[in-house]
């Protein structure tokens, strides 16, 4: 079996993200962003804004300032993209949108669906026709939506109808508008029809196409990343990750340091080096898996928004920092568009990097992003040990 180094099995993967080529120098279209999408697949969505949704940023971390119009065309206008439970929410295409219809008829329902099911028999067909007539619709559009059961998480029998009609497709989400809420429609009036109507695929199938774009994305990785990309379950990944390297469609490979085998995709490109620069939304599909990213890079990293502010480490929303093959740092963003400033709330660098080398590219990233987001300028605040450092490049190069 074939032995990779560290260093090697790093390479490979940010390559396979799209990481190890330079960004475009002139105009950027849909070409580029098309490619993006044929590396990683996915976009996941998620509600927070202190900065910026996070579907874009991952584009603009390996682009650089794209017009996000372009997301928006091929999400809401051309319907390039489609929005379901590819990872989380998250968009992808009509073609892998296709592999997910055996999860979609397979999935059951869960415990408020079935007391929406006992309590309002009828309803969700209802539901149904009402969108049918009416559509497009958000859950506050219905005849009769119900009331909320909770703060968070305590959906009305409205949003629980149209949720469960949506996980099994036969509505779509149509639209977010500004205010991100979901806007339903029929599946047929959103979903390409060879995503509905294309020839019966069954589980096994699904799950080994499934398995080999996410090797194909990772470039490589362990049969817990190649399961979570997906959210698949790894006893149904493991057969079919068996039956691909069979084929020599994945060859299963060692790699210094990791207690599980690697599978990696047999066209993953491995650079001599990789000379990246980037900030990472925490929703970015190369560090979705934290275990994966202390395996590959060396850092811990949790998401800290649902942390109570005396107990968060580093801040709400941090954004890793990739700068050459290494996440070299971390920042707490946010776009303060009140004042009109990206605001660094707080700045702290990675054990065994310099803050002189870190300061400049990172000072640099966070210009680009603050004129990308239509905000003058950047405001380091004092917070983090790289913080005074990150400053003093900010106001050396402030624009």
């Amino acid at each position: 079996m074939r032995t990779l180094k560290a260093g090697q099995a790093r390479r490979i993967a940010l390559a396979a993200q799209g990481f190890a080529e330079p960004r475009p120098s002139g105009r950027i279209d849909i070409r580029h962003l098309r490619r993006v999408i044929d590396r990683v697949a996915i976009l996941q969505l998620d509600s927070v804004n202190v900065l910026e949704r996070a579907h874009y940023l991952p584009v603009f971390a390996r682009l650089g300032p794209y017009p996000r119009r372009l997301l928006d065309e091929a999400t809401h206008g051309r319907r390039e993209l489609f929005e379901y439970l590819f990872h989380a929410a998250s968009y992808s295409t009509g073609d892998i949108l296709r592999l997910l219809r055996p999860r979609m008829e397979a999935i059951q329902s869960w415990g408020r669906v079935r007391e929406v099911m006992d309590d309002h028999p009828g309803y969700i067909d209802k539901i149904y026709e009402e969108v049918a007539e009416r559509g497009p619709l958000t859950g506050a559009d219905l005849d009769d939506p119900g009331r909320r059961t909770g703060p968070w998480w305590g959906m009305g029998k409205g949003s629980t109808a149209l949720d469960w009609l949506y996980v099994k497709g036969k509505l779509a989400i149509s639209h977010r508008p500004p205010s991100f809420a979901k806007v339903y429609d029929l599946a047929e009036r959103v979903y390409p029809t060879a995503a509905l109507e294309g020839p019966a695929i069954d589980w096994e199938t699904s799950v080994r196409e499934r398995t080999l774009i996410a090797a194909r994305a990772l470039g490589i990785g362990t049969m817990k990343d190649l399961a979570d990309y997906f959210r698949m379950r790894t006893k149904d990944v493991r057969p079919q990750a068996e039956r691909l390297v069979s084929s020599r469609a994945l060859l299963q490979v060692e790699v210094d340091g990791w207690q599980e085998p690697g599978f990696l995709h047999p066209d993953a490109r491995m650079p001599r080096r990789v000379n990246a620069r980037a900030l990472l939304s925490p929703f970015d599909s190369l560090i979705w898996e934290r275990d994966r990213t202390e395996r590959l890079f060396g850092f811990h990293y949790r998401i800290e928004i649902y942390v109570p502010q005396p107990k968060r480490r580093y801040g709400y929303y941090v954004l890793p920092f990739l700068l050459g093959e290494d996440l070299v740092a971390r920042v707490d963003l946010k776009a303060d568009r009140r004042v009109g400033v990206l605001l660094v709330q707080a700045a702290h660098l990675e054990p065994g990097f310099a803050a002189q080398e870190v300061s400049g590219p990172l000072a640099d990233e966070l210009e680009l992003m603050a004129s990308w987001l239509g905000l003058a300028g950047v405001d380091v605040r004092p917070n983090g040990d790289l913080s005074s450092q990150l400053a003093m490049a900010v106001e050396s190069g402030a624009f």
